[in-house]
Formats: structure tokens, C-alpha cells, sequence
């Protein structure tokens, strides 16, 4: 039986729609114009950036919107909510994504205005990737509205977070912004531990599946997978100069996912009682690996690297979705429904190490020393960052209205 809203709830849902989107609107009309391209360079080279970086545009698009969609509805009771909210959050987040990257973070700016371009939309829609992570963990705990209100602070504390990291410690920002699945999912954790009810049991009834809403989740799976390459080398530059980066990421991103997919089914298998496949484990655990390249990518330069760190995530993020999720809840009387901790913050953490390790392996020691302090206080600025922002989230009454 699908969820009854209250009529006051389903009268406040267009309203704050239509409040949020008059503002984006005003906000639009003063400070963001299209960027326009530079007649003095080659129309030639500029018709072929433009075509390879609306292709990746299309990519992280579908990933939004059918993959992170499709994702969301192996839920019976919130199979169609489900992917009805990932789109309306998608939609919002985005836009409010391309104004605060353009208030905040040094880029396009032109006599106070935002000049939008493709990237500048693709890095949008990662920062709106980060909210539907968040989404997860509070899937079935919350309303419209207050998954709404909860994206729109997830995707400032973010961008927040992206311009800390670059003001003060002139990170990466091709880096920076894969630690998407590290804040996202820690964010939605901290909110979903303040909004924890009593009763909770770890085989909740809300969270029932079948063949069909697994089957669509699947398709979820199925997109996100295959275009996963697209999504971590999406900001990587069209330039000589970092073409063969680029290269170099799209490879070792599907090699890593093809090893995470037979871990991710070898490892549900064993940990089987009955040694069957477990689809949700699969869904959830053969995108580990794609998650864990995306942050160490730009220091993978072996193809056998990258497959050790897809094998690596597979194996801890299915351990960890088959048993942390039910220990969270016991221990830390956090429930986490999609188990968004497992599938994107320890494969995320993960790529960190890797990267760690790698750049320290290269290195000299002194330079190796410097390195390591700045790649800890990267991941501690995000992680603190998300953390005091989640619980923020959750904490005022609204949040607690059911």
C-alpha cells in the first residue's frame, strides 16, 4: 500500500515548489547568462569540444535521472515515490547547484555575472548526485517536502565544502568533487541517525521487494553501470595536454566495474545460507568499484591497479551492506535503508587510501610528508563537513514532523 500524505502536506508540497522555483527564476534572470564561445579560437576544434562534452553531458544525465530513478524503486511501498522524488530533487538541485557554484566557487565569473556551460551543468549535476545519495539512507523516513528542503542544504554544505577545499588547500577540483559519495552518504546517515524511531527492526516491513521492483532497479543498475565511465571522466579536460588522462580514467573505470560486478555476485553468493544470488546486493555492490576509481583516478596509471581497487570495493562494500547494516542499527540506532554507508562512503574511502598510497609511493619523502597532511585534511574537512551538516538537517522540528 503506497504512503498517505496528510492534506496539509500535499497542499505545502506545490507550494514550496512554486516559492523555490520563482526565486531560482528571479535569481536566473539577474546573474546567469549563457557563455559564448571565443571567436578568435578554431571553430573546428571548438565544434569537436563541444560535441565530446555534450555526449559526457548526456551520460551523467541519464545517470541522474533513469539510473539514481530506476535505482530507487526496489522498494514495494516506495517504488513509484521513489522515483518520482529522485526526479523532482534532481531537477532542483541542479538548478540551485549552478547558481551557488557560481556565487561561491571562482569560475565564470564576468561583472558579477554566471556564465553557464556545458561543464559548468555537468558539475551541477554531480553536486545533485551528491544529494540523491543522501536521499537513500532517509528513503520511506521523510516526506516531499522535507526530502526537498533536505537536498537544496545537502547541495550548499557541498558546494561549501568544494570551495574550502579550494580556497584553502587549492585542491583539485576534478578531485575534489568525486568525494561526492563520501559527503553524500554521510550526510544522509547523520540525518537519518537524528530522525531514528523507536521500533526499528532490522527486517523492517516497509522494506519488503520483489521481482518486479527488482527488476527495475536492475535497469537502475544497468545504466549507472554502463555509463559510469562518462560520470568520473566527465571533468576531466578535452585538451592534449589531459587527453590522455582522460583515457586513462574511462579505462580504468570500466575495468575496475567489470571486476566489482564478479565480486559483487561471487561475494552475495557465499554469504548466502542457501548460496543464491542476493539482486540487491548486486545492485548495490557492483557500482562499488566505479565509486572507489572515481576518487583515486587521477593517481591509476596501471590497468591492474584499478582492477585491485574494484575488487577491493566489491568485497568490502558487499560484506558491509550483508552485515554492517544491521549492526548500524543495533549498535548506533542509525537505520540506513539503502545502505548508502556500504555502497558509496567505504568504497569512496576506499579510493582515498588508494590515492594516498600511490601519490606517497611516487613521491620523495619530504614532498611525500607535505602530501599526506593535505590528502587528511581533504578528507577530514568533507567528512566533518558533512557530518555537522547532516545532523543540523535533521535536528529542527520540521524534520521530525511525520
Amino acid at each position: 500500500m503506497a504512503p498517505q500524505y496528510a492534506p496539509s502536506l500535499r497542499s505545502r508540497l506545490p507550494l514550496v515548489a512554486f516559492l523555490l522555483e520563482t526565486i531560482f527564476l528571479i535569481l536566473f534572470v539577474f546573474f546567469v547568462k549563457i557563455e559564448q564561445q571565443h571567436e578568435q579560437s578554431g571553430r573546428e576544434s571548438d565544434s569537436k569540444l563541444f560535441i565530446s562534452s555534450y555526449a559526457e553531458f548526456q551520460d551523467v544525465h541519464v545517470m541522474i535521472f533513469m539510473g539514481f530513478g530506476f535505482l530507487a524503486t526496489f522498494l514495494v511501498r516506495y517504488g513509484f515515490s521513489g522515483s518520482g522524488f529522485n526526479v523532482l530533487l534532481a531537477a532542483m538541485a541542479i538548478q540551485w547547484a549552478v547558481l551557488i557554484n557560481g556565487f561561491l566557487l571562482p569560475q565564470r565569473h564576468h561583472r558579477r555575472e554566471i556564465h553557464i556551460s556545458m561543464k559548468s551543468v555537468i558539475e551541477a549535476e554531480l553536486c545533485a548526485a551528491s544529494a540523491l545519495v543522501a536521499m537513500g539512507a532517509v528513503h520511506g523516513k521523510t516526506n516531499p517536502v522535507q526530502l526537498l528542503l533536505m537536498a537544496l542544504v545537502e547541495v550548499t554544505g557541498f558546494v561549501v565544502t568544494q570551495w574550502i577545499l579550494r580556497t584553502l588547500l587549492n585542491a583539485d577540483p576534478v578531485y575534489s568533487i568525486m568525494l561526492l559519495h563520501v559527503f553524500g552518504a554521510l550526510f544522509g546517515v547523520m540525518v537519518s541517525w537524528v530522525l531514528h524511531r523507536e521500533g526499528i527492526k532490522p527486517e523492517h516491513e516497509k522494506e519488503k521487494t520483489d521481482r518486479k521492483t527488482g527488476l527495475f532497479a536492475m535497469f537502475g543498475t544497468l545504466f549507472l553501470w554502463m555509463f559510469w565511465p562518462s560520470f568520473n571522466s566527465a571533468l576531466v579536460g578535452d585538451y592534449r595536454r589531459e587527453r590522455g588522462l582522460k583515457l586513462t580514467v574511462i579505462y580504468g573505470t570500466y575495468l575496475s566495474l567489470a571486476v566489482s560486478v564478479v565480486m559483487a555476485m561471487s561475494v552475495s553468493m557465499l554469504t548466502s545460507s542457501k548460496g543464491k544470488m542476493n539482486m540487491v546486493h548486486v545492485q548495490s555492490s557492483a557500482l562499488s568499484g566505479g565509486v572507489a576509481i572515481g576518487v583515486a583516478m587521477t593517481a591509476v596509471h596501471q590497468p591492474w591497479i584499478a582492477m585491485t581497487i574494484g575488487f577491493c570495493a566489491a568485497l568490502l562494500s558487499a560484506l558491509g551492506y550483508r552485515y554492517m547494516k544491521n549492526h548500524m542499527l543495533f549498535a548506533f540506532e542509525c537505520h540506513d535503508t539503502c545502505g548508502v554507508l556500504s555502497v558509496h562512503a567505504i568504497p569512496g574511502i576506499l579510493g582515498w587510501f588508494a590515492h594516498l598510497f600511490l601519490r606517497l609511493a611516487s613521491s620523495e619523502s619530504t614532498i611525500a610528508v607535505q602530501f599526506a597532511v593535505y590528502h587528511i585534511c581533504v578528507l577530514l574537512i568533507t567528512a566533518c563537513m558533512s557530518l555537522v551538516m547532516g545532523t543540523a538537517t535533521g535536528t529542527p522540528p520540521p524534520m521530525h514532523s511525520h
